[in-house]
C-alpha cells in the first residue's frame, strides 16, 4: 500500500489549467487525498487500485487524468468504464460530460432497458467514452461487429468490489477478450476486498495501490443510529420517522431503503396515500422511469425516494440529509454504500436503521466494520400507536392494488425471457419459475414463525440495546 500524499493544488498534480478551471465552475477548488494520490501515478501510465470512503471524489481520480491524455491524442474509443448499476453509469457520464466541454467530448452511455440499435449505432461512431453494464456491453460485442474496444488506453472499472464479486463473471470474460493486452487498469471502491488485492498481486501491471487511512469506513459527519422496532409494527415507525423529518427539514431530501423490488413499490405507494409525495426506483421499472424519478429527485420536486439497492452506489445527491434502512442489510458493505448517500462532500447527514431482536447479530457486523457502536434513536412511541392502525391499513389497500396490477406477473415474464435466453426450453423455464416460487414461499413461512417467536423472547427483556445483546450473547 503505498504512502498517502497531501497534495494543495491541481497545479502540483499538473493537471492542465483549463481542466483546473472546469474544476473552479463545479466548486471544486483542491483535490481530494483521493485524487491527490490516484491522479500523479495514473498519469505516469501506471495501473492504479484506489479505494476511500463513498463521497471522496473517486470519479474525479480517473476522469481528470483520463480527459488530459485523451486531449493530447483525441481518438474514439479511447477509453471504457464498466460499472455495475446503469444509474451510476448515467451520473458518471454526466461527471465526463462537464469536465470534457471544452474538447468536445463525445461519449456513450451503454445500459439494459433502452434500445441496443440507438446503442449500437453510438458506439459505430466511435465516441471518446464509453459507460456501460456489464450485461448490455457484453450483449453488445457478441451480436454486433460495427466497433472495435482494440486501440482504447483506459479500463476503469468503478464500483470494482461489486462488479468483481462474482455475479458478471461471465459477461466481463466476454468484454475482456475484446480488449488489448496493452492498456491501463484502473479500480476503485469504497470498499476493498481479497479480490481486489489478489488482483494487484496477479492481474495488473506493477498496480499503484492506495487506500484512505482511516479508522472508520464511514465519514465523521455521519451521524448514524438504529431504532429497535417490533416487526410487525416497522411501517408505523417510518411514516412516524418522515412525517418528523419533512416538520423539521421541509428542504432536506430522504431515501429510504428496502430488499425488494415488491416492498419498494408498496411502500412508495404507502407514503403517496399518506400524503407523502414519494417516488420508487427498483430494478423493475423501465430504464426511461428510472431516469425519470431520479431528475425529479435530483432537482428536489419530489423530496422522498423509496429504492433498493440499485441506488446504493455511487449516487451524489447533495440535498439527501436523511438515510432510512427499512431492512437492515445482509451484508456490512452494503450498509456502508448504503449510508453513503447523505453526509457527501463535507455535509451533514443523518442514517437511521429500523431494527428488530431478529436483527441484533446484523446490527454486530455492522458495527464491527465501521468501528463505531450505534446509538439509539429515541422514539415516541405513543405518537407511533396513533399512527399505526391507519398505516396498516393503507398499506394492506396497496398491497391489494398492487396484486391486481399484475406486479408480480411481470417480474415472472421477465425471468423467464431470461431463462430462455440462457438455454433452457419454455417448460423447464416455467418449472424452475414454480420451483423457486415454492422456495420462497415455505421460506417465508419459517421466517415469519421465526419473528413471531423472536418477538415474544425480546419482549421479556427490556428495550435497551444493551440489555437485547447480552441476550442475544
Amino acid at each position: 500500500m503505498e504512502t498517502t500524499k497531501t497534495v494543495s493544488t491541481f497545479h502540483s498534480l499538473k493537471i492542465d489549467e483549463w481542466l483546473i478551471n472546469q474544476c473552479k465552475l463545479l466548486g471544486i477548488e483542491k483535490p481530494t487525498p483521493v485524487q491527490s494520490n490516484c491522479i500523479p501515478p495514473i498519469l505516469e501510465g501506471r495501473d492504479c487500485i484506489g479505494c476511500d470512503r463513498t463521497g471522496s471524489g473517486k470519479t474525479f481520480a480517473f476522469a481528470l487524468p483520463i480527459v488530459q491524455t485523451l486531449s493530447k491524442d483525441p481518438y474514439g474509443i479511447f477509453a471504457l468504464i464498466l460499472t455495475p448499476t446503469r444509474e451510476l453509469a448515467y451520473q458518471i457520464a454526466d461527471q465526463f460530460q462537464i469536465v470534457g466541454k471544452s474538447i468536445n467530448l463525445r461519449l456513450s452511455v451503454v445500459v439494459g432497458g433502452m434500445g441496443m440499435m440507438e446503442q449500437g449505432i453510438e458506439l459505430s461512431n466511435h465516441p471518446h467514452i464509453v459507460i456501460a453494464t456489464p450485461g448490455r456491453l457484453a450483449d453488445h460485442l457478441e451480436s454486433c461487429k460495427t466497433f472495435s474496444f482494440k486501440s482504447i488506453k483506459f479500463l476503469v472499472m468503478d464500483e470494482a468490489d461489486r462488479l468483481l464479486e462474482g455475479n458478471f463473471d461471465e459477461q466481463l470474460q466476454t468484454i475482456f477478450q475484446a480488449l488489448p493486452e496493452k492498456r491501463q487498469t484502473l479500480l476503485f471502491s469504497a470498499t476493498i476486498t481479497d479480490t481486489l488485492t489478489k488482483l494487484r498481486e496477479c492481474a495488473l501491471n506493477n498496480p499503484f495501490m492506495w487506500s484512505a487511512p482511516v479508522d472508520t469506513a464511514t465519514v465523521e459527519e455521519l451521524d448514524q443510529r438504529y431504532i429497535l422496532v417490533p416487526a410487525d409494527f416497522k411501517d408505523g415507525y417510518l411514516v412516524h420517522v418522515v412525517q418528523n423529518f419533512r416538520e423539521e427539514k421541509p428542504k432536506g431530501s430522504i431515501i429510504v431503503f428496502t430488499d425488494t423490488c415488491r416492498s419498494c413499490q408498496i411502500l412508495s405507494m404507502t407514503l403517496l396515500e399518506l400524503g407523502f409525495q414519494s417516488l420508487c426506483l427498483h430494478s423493475m421499472m423501465s430504464q426511461r422511469e428510472r431516469i425519470a424519478t431520479l431528475t425529479k429527485f435530483r432537482s428536489n420536486t419530489v423530496k422522498i425516494l423509496v429504492a433498493t439497492d440499485v441506488a446504493s452506489r455511487g449516487l451524489d445527491i447533495p440535498t439527501v440529509q436523511l438515510i432510512i434502512n427499512h431492512n437492515v442489510p445482509s451484508s456490512p458493505k452494503e450498509y456502508v454504500h448504503r449510508v453513503g448517500r447523505t453526509a457527501r462532500a463535507g455535509r451533514g447527514g443523518l442514517a437511521l436503521t429500523l431494527i428488530t431482536p431478529n436483527d441484533i447479530k446484523l446490527l454486530h457486523a455492522i458495527e464491527g466494520r465501521i468501528s463505531k457502536q450505534l446509538l439509539e434513536y429515541k422514539i415516541k412511541e405513543k405518537e407511533v400507536i396513533k399512527i399505526m392502525t391507519q398505516v396498516a391499513v393503507t398499506k394492506r389497500e396497496q398491497e391489494i392494488n398492487l396484486d391486481e396490477q399484475d406486479f408480480g406477473e411481470k417480474k415472472r415474464i421477465n425471468k423467464r425471457k431470461k431463462l430462455i435466453e440462457k438455454g433452457l426450453d419454455p417448460e423447464e423455464a416455467d418449472r424452475e419459475i414454480e420451483a423457486d416460487i415454492e422456495w420462497k414461499r415455505r421460506k417465508g413461512d419459517k421466517n415469519s414463525k421465526s419473528r413471531k417467536g423472536s418477538w415474544k423472547r425480546g419482549s421479556q427483556a427490556t428495550s435497551s440495546a444493551a440489555n437485547l445483546t447480552s441476550d442475544s450473547d
